[in-house]
């Protein structure tokens, strides 16, 4: 039973010399004994707000005549520099990642910055289709899209002897809108020959009927437009027009490459031919720095010191 306290204070007027009762608010105790005894703690990516259990779930969840067969996700993630694409399978001991590409890999390709723009986003998730396609022996079989069209693709409806590597879509958090960038990793990585259960509803280019029973609009050109960069070459050059000092300072990396607007989309072109050609990781090379700790001191064989507090 909740407990219910009813105070009464007794105030007295010294001028008037008159005495009165003063009813206060009835209090009611929610957390009480009761609720701290079965209060439960939220799973810690929970509490820092970073993993959607439920649908975690659903993603993870292996059919019982299934048992123990690896059920692949593609994950697709956004920093404020770049996009990650990485294609991995859950276990009891946590998920295990069978390949991963990032965008500022993409660099060696061709493409000196924009690393998390969709075309960006699209050229990720190519590479990583590849690359998943070339550890399991499967990149001759499934070569993908070669066209690039804009065109919906699936490269389940191809007559084969093999059944092309299936994934599932995890895109996490983020809100699944009409044209977002994520959209771009995903077409990408169906282009590359994976097997990924999608609709063009959400793709650049979508137009839903406006009435019932009325047929919906996809344009595939500007989908295309979207994967070959076509909206950053107007936006260079429209700045390059109205504020060249702001298009100097916004491409700074593009001019030092020497790219301009026109050479935007020859650009992707080629980095989607070479990606093909070439998708393997090269691992960067080891420094060979060594380090020292003298208690909260960290001293390196290159010269630096620095502090490292311990871990309580």
């Amino acid at each position: 039973l909740a407990q219910v306290r009813l105070a009464a204070v007794l105030e007295t007027d010294n001028r008037a010399g008159t005495r009165s009762f003063q009813a206060m608010a009835f209090v009611k105790v929610l957390k009480n004994k009761s609720y701290f005894k079965r209060f439960q703690v939220k799973p810690r990516r929970r509490r820092e707000g970073k993993t959607d259990y439920r649908a975690r779930r659903k993603m993870v969840r292996q059919d019982k005549n299934k048992f123990n067969n690896k059920k692949y996700r593609m994950v697709v993630r956004f920093t404020n520099r770049k996009v990650v694409c990485q294609v991995m399978y859950a276990t009891i001991r946590g998920d295990m990642v069978v390949a991963q590409a990032s965008s500022t890999e993409l660099a060696k390709y061709g493409i000196p910055a924009g690393h998390k723009n969709y075309a960006a986003a699209y050229c990720t998730g190519l590479l990583v289709a590849r690359r998943v396609l070339k550890r399991f022996g499967l990149d001759e079989a499934f070569k993908g899209k070669e066209e690039l069209d804009g065109e919906d693709y699936h490269v389940e409806d191809e007559e084969g002897d093999q059944r092309p590597f299936k994934c599932i879509l995890d895109v996490g958090l983020q809100t699944t809108a009409t044209g977002h960038r994520m959209w771009g990793a995903l077409k990408g990585a169906v282009d590359g020959g994976l097997h990924i259960p999608h609709t063009n509803k959400k793709f650049p280019g979508y137009k839903a009927p406006e009435e019932k029973g009325q047929d919906a609009e996809y344009d595939a050109e500007a989908h295309k437009d979207k994967i070959f960069g076509v909206h950053v070459k107007e936006y260079m050059e429209m700045l390059a027009e109205e504020d060249p000092t702001k298009y100097e300072a916004h491409f700074s990396k593009y001019i030092e490459a020497d790219i301009d607007a026109d050479k935007i989309e020859d650009m992707y072109t080629e980095a989607h031919s070479k990606i093909r050609e070439e998708p393997d990781h090269e691992p960067a090379e080891k420094k060979g720095i060594t380090h020292t700790r003298e208690d909260e001191q960290m001293t390196s064989s290159d010269g630096t010191t620095h502090v490292r507090s311990a871990k309580l």
